[in-house]
């Protein structure tokens, strides 16, 4: 944080609600009907969304019913090598910034402890190798690159100041003031819209060749190169790098799923319930099993598996709603057909990880070859080195690489793609013989042959912003007691910050379906809704 500045937290800029401040409010997130107390709320989906959802439904008074079609923890996935090392690595979502001050309010609710994450060029990663056109550079820092690296960061600092009033937008969102950021935002949204990433960048005078554009998305900002992500909206990119979510990132100490566990098992501290209940107490048989309908019964709904059906007065869906297209079958008059047409039109970014451990983080050694947090514009793209210590296993995620990249590597098998990679990683660091120090057998993922997934997270095209608006203002819409949400329907593309809020909007809504309201003292999202809701493009 800048020395007498308010910290920049991923307030806004679309929807510019303090959902941090609305969970500490000693009121509490809403009032009941007292015979509404105890009533069974299905939320569809076992992923942070879906649990923080059941959590605060669970201390508001209400019975969440939650239901998973595989195992608790969403893309949050993390899983330990098979020869049952004390090691894990996390196939999905590893790395979140302070910004996100609403997921961390359950972070340190449940004092999970965090460390930084060794992105490229941070002093976590000590040293990053970048490699690019078959020639490498080892550096500790931005100051050491070579010249048109600088060149290269620059030409985005410009582009972005030039395109994006980040100064302003900066200083609105430190200060929540919501008049000036909307002011900023609301004009950017209408001029930006339809402009891709690439687009976006192609169009500045700082990127004066195609080299340029080239070393950036191989290389890019923060977390590494970024052109997979070219042909999406300019809008997705400006949300995350004006709001601080590539600043400062941190990685859950045991796993990111100790957090979506730890809701889980958390002891509710709610009146309503008996001391040391939990989620897991009103599951004692674990989670019920995957959805395969949604209907109308009466003036609820019915949620049917594959073991029978139940009937509730509402309901949260929180998987990608392209499943809603798919896997689920949902009667098609629950949603309007606005919103089906966005479920349709949404666009999710493939993913690929594989990871291997090692019998000790070796690239720590005083002596011997030098191993770093590794960009290439080769098959692997970025390698990351992680460890619990020295007298732990040492962990490399041998590649997290998107899209195309991530379309190359998802025919392979498991044992294919660890050849593979280690064979081109060779080409980049001949001195250093990481076959020899594996133990234990690889892990890894393609989240979009992911039957329950179909994709990674959630990335909107150019001209998408009205779906997205469609998506995320159903939660007050919606009059039938169905509600969405999760990561794709927030503003925020693959950010477990907006999985979070989408879930704090659906218990809002919940609370307001079965005849409950919010305090007058502590007004939730969709009390507050007109005053500050996204902007409204012209359709026609």
């Amino acid at each position: 944080m800048t020395a007498g500045l308010a910290p920049l937290t991923m307030f806004g800029p679309d929807f510019p609600f303090a959902y941090d401040d609305w969970l500490r409010h000693p009121s509490g997130l809403g009032r009941l009907p007292v015979e509404r107390h105890g009533t069974e709320v299905a939320v569809v989906g076992g992923g942070i969304c879906g649990l923080v959802t059941a959590y605060e439904l669970m201390r508001l008074g209400l019975k969440p019913v939650v239901y998973e079609a595989e195992r608790l923890g969403g893309r949050m996935r993390s899983v330990r090598f098979a020869d049952g090392l004390d090691t894990v690595a996390d196939l999905g979502a590893m790395r979140f910034a302070p910004a996100a001050t609403t997921l961390f309010h359950y972070v340190n609710r449940l004092g999970l402890r965090t460390e930084a994450f060794p992105n490229p060029l941070s002093p976590a990663a000590g040293t990053t190798f970048i490699d690019l056109n078959g020639r490498t550079h080892q550096v500790s820092s931005a100051d050491d690159l070579p010249p048109v690296y600088r060149e290269v960061g620059e030409a985005w600092q410009r582009t972005i100041a030039d395109g994006a009033e980040p100064e302003l937008i900066e200083a609105a969102l430190r200060g929540r003031d919501v008049a000036a950021l909307k002011t900023v935002w609301n004009r950017l949204v209408a001029e930006l819209d339809d402009q891709s990433f690439y687009g976006f960048i192609s169009r500045s005078k700082a990127f004066a060749s195609f080299r340029h554009r080239e070393i950036f998305g191989q290389v890019g900002f923060g977390a590494g190169g970024w052109d997979t992500d070219f042909p999406n909206s300019i809008l997705e990119i400006l949300r995350v790098v004006l709001t601080g979510a590539e600043h400062d990132q941190q990685r859950i100490v045991g796993g990111a799923q100790s957090l979506p566990d730890g809701l889980w098992k958390h002891a509710s501290d709610s009146i309503f319930w008996p001391a040391g209940t939990s989620l897991a107490t009103l599951h004692p048989h674990g989670p019920a099993p995957a959805v395969t309908s949604i209907t109308r019964c009466g003036e609820g709904l019915r949620i049917s598996t594959a073991d029978g059906h139940r009937d509730y007065p509402a309901a949260v869906v929180t998987p990608q709603v392209r499943l809603l297209a798919t896997r689920i079958d949902v009667e098609e008059s629950l949603l309007p057909t606005e919103v089906w047409t966005a479920i349709e039109r949404t666009h999710y970014m493939g993913a690929s990880k594989v990871f291997v451990a090692t019998d000790r983080p070796f690239w720590k050694d005083a002596q011997g070859p030098r191993l770093g947090m590794t960009l290439t514009d080769r098959l692997p793209r970025s390698m990351y080195l992680l460890d619990d210590g020295p007298d732990c296993p040492g962990i490399i995620c041998l590649s997290y690489v998107w899209n195309d990249d991530s379309l190359k590597l998802g025919p392979l098998s498991l044992a294919e793609r660890t050849d593979l990679l280690l064979r081109r990683i060779a080409r980049i660091h001949p001195e250093v013989e990481i076959r020899a120090r594996i133990i234990g057998e690889p892990v890894g993922i393609t989240w979009e042959d992911e039957p329950n997934f179909l994709g990674a997270f959630r990335a909107n095209l150019p001209g998408h912003y009205r779906y997205q608006h469609r998506l995320f203002g159903q939660f007050r819409s919606a009059r039938n007691g169905l509600f969405l949400a999760g990561d794709d329907v927030s503003w925020f593309s693959g950010c477990s910050e907006g999985a979070v809020t989408t879930g704090l909007n659906a218990v809002w809504a919940v609370v307001r379906h079965l005849g409950g309201s919010s305090h007058r003292d502590n007004p939730g999202p969709g009390d507050v809704y007109d005053d500050i809701a996204p902007v409204t493009l012209p359709y026609s």
